[in-house]
Formats: structure tokens, sequence, C-alpha cells
């Protein structure tokens, strides 16, 4: 009876999701930068990372939305990198590295402001 128990605890631990900070490698290409230039059309300022949501149009003018992952909020903060930075209907620019799972997804390296000042939102890629 014991060991059913104890069976039966190990199953439901086993079953309960992970949430587990992820790798850069495997998420992205470290080789393979991408610049987005766009509209701001949402921020989500939370732990464990910002991610910039951003309307890019190609050349031929589609838009494609785009979400760009940054550093955690408090290491921007550090940095004078405030949440304010980013405002909705914003253009901005963003070099990031391309998602190796093909989505609209990046990881954020530099952004670049409508007034043309620039600050990090991401690290080097690795």
């Amino acid at each position: 009876m014991k060991l059913l128990g104890i069976l039966t605890m190990a199953a439901m631990l086993a079953s309960v999701p992970v949430s587990a900070h992820h790798s850069f490698a495997a998420e992205y290409e470290s080789n393979q930068m991408i610049t987005l230039t766009g509209k701001i059309t949402k921020v989500d300022w939370t732990n464990p990372h910002i991610y910039v949501h951003m309307d890019v149009k190609d050349a031929g003018g589609k838009v494609t939305t785009w979400s760009v992952e940054g550093y955690p909020p408090n290491t921007l903060k550090r940095t004078g990198f405030t949440r304010g930075l980013f405002k909705e209907g914003d253009t901005i620019t963003v070099t990031a590295y391309k998602s190796k799972d093909g989505s609209n997804t990046g990881a954020g390296r530099e952004v670049t402001f409508s007034d043309n000042s620039k600050k990090f939102m991401g690290p080097v890629g690795r």
C-alpha cells in the first residue's frame, strides 16, 4: 500500500508542467540577424523577459506581426531603459536574432527610436 502511494505521488509530480528558463541557443539563430521596422502594437513588460509586439510592413505592403524578446524588466530598468520608452503606435527599428522555428519572433539586440537614439534590449547572441 505504501509503495502504491509513493508511485501515485511520483506520477502526479511528473505530470506538473515545468516552467524553466529557456536557452538562447535552443530558440534563436546566433548567426542570423534580422532588422525589423514597424509600429509597436503591444508591450509585455513581465518576467522573465519583456516582449515588444510590432506590425512590420514588407516591400509589398503586407503587414506581419512580430514579437521581439528582450532582457528581463529589472535588467532594463537598471540600465535606464524604462517601459515608457515603448509607446504603442510609435515606429521603432529592432535588430534581432531570428527564431529557429521559423515563427515571427526574435531575440532583440538593439532598438532604434524615432529620434535615432539607441538602446540595447537584449544580449549578444551566444
